[in-house]
């Protein structure tokens, strides 16, 4: 399990229906709208998920 960097749900990052990679990372997300959300600021939620 990982944490949506987003919401902070908890998510199971090996079947993840919403994923996307950001400096070298993948980040997993429980909605289209938190995927969204990290792809309009991905910095701000990439530091904070660190």
């Amino acid at each position: 399990m990982t944490k949506d960097p987003v919401c902070g749900m908890n998510v199971d990052e090996n079947n993840a229906q919403y994923q996307t990679q950001y400096g070298g990372k993948k980040y997993s997300f429980c909605s289209q709208d938190c995927k969204t959300k990290f792809e309009k600021q991905p910095e701000q939620y990439a530091r904070s998920a660190a």
